[in-house]
């Protein structure tokens, strides 16, 4: 009888070192698996930031011959619900055109669960004459 009482208790102690060893394991992977949705979310946003402001660039040099000389130097908020990007807004601000080139300053910003991606950045574009 006490034979059996001692094998009980040992295989108890098994039992709650494998719990035990399971908790901590899923501790570790809860961890990793945060990093690692944390790192994809950013690398959507840039992906989404990147896609703005191809977007923007598009936009910026097929218009920029129909602009009228009111219309520069002022933003353009651009409708992009077609896009079907949640939380993000695009807006273009073309300076007057030189001789061979324009510059466009881009303003994107799009968001994911608590981040935001904003960022601000002028480029040139080269017209045809």
């Amino acid at each position: 009888m006490m034979k059996n009482l001692r094998q009980n208790g040992f295989v108890l102690v098994l039992v709650i070192t494998v719990i035990a060893v399971v908790g901590a394991e899923m501790f570790v992977l809860t961890g990793m698996a945060n990093t690692i949705l944390f790192q994809s979310d950013i690398a959507y946003l840039e992906v989404i930031e990147r896609n703005l402001v191809a977007s923007g660039l598009a936009w910026a040099s097929r218009n920029i011959k129909n602009q009228s000389k009111e219309t520069f130097n002022k933003t353009i908020e651009l409708d992009i619900t077609d896009m079907d990007i949640r939380r993000s807004t695009l807006a273009v601000i073309i300076a007057m055109p030189g001789d061979k080139k324009a510059e466009v300053q881009i303003d994107t910003s799009c968001g994911r669960g608590r981040r935001t991606l904003s960022r601000s950045d002028k480029y040139h574009i080269q017209l045809d004459k």
